[in-house]
């Protein structure tokens, strides 16, 4: 299984970005996908995760509904878009994938990707 994360760079504050996730080696529609963050010196963190038919969504609520969570079943890919970038969202981003039913724990995603960095400036 690889999860290919991609979409990530520096950008100032307010602005936007959209993050990719490409996925192989797995059936991607039955796997509930999430997107996860770790700040430098700090956990790594649940920030949305999609159900496998993309009718449902969840988000941290710190995101203040700034991101946006979705998955192309067709092309193995789920992206999250974010908008009004603050210099906290800068970290690591990851995707994930999970055939769980607790989308929001570490611990029930079974494969993850490498990560890729957002660097908001202010």
């Amino acid at each position: 299984v690889q999860l290919q994360a991609s979409g990530g760079g520096l950008v100032q504050a307010g602005g936007s970005l959209r993050l990719s996730c490409a996925a192989s080696g797995l059936t991607f529609s039955s796997y509930t996908m999430g997107w996860f963050r770790q700040a430098p010196g700090k956990e790594r963190e649940f920030v949305a995760a999609i159900r496998w038919s993309g009718g449902r969504a969840y988000y941290a609520d710190s995101l203040e509904g700034r991101f946006t969570i979705s998955r192309d079943n067709a092309i193995n890919t789920v992206y999250l878009r974010m908008n009004s970038l603050k210099p906290e969202d800068t970290a690591v981003y990851y995707c994930a994938a999970s055939r769980g039913d607790t989308y929001d724990y570490l611990s029930s995603y079974a494969y993850w990707g490498q990560g890729t960095l957002v660097t908001v400036s202010s």
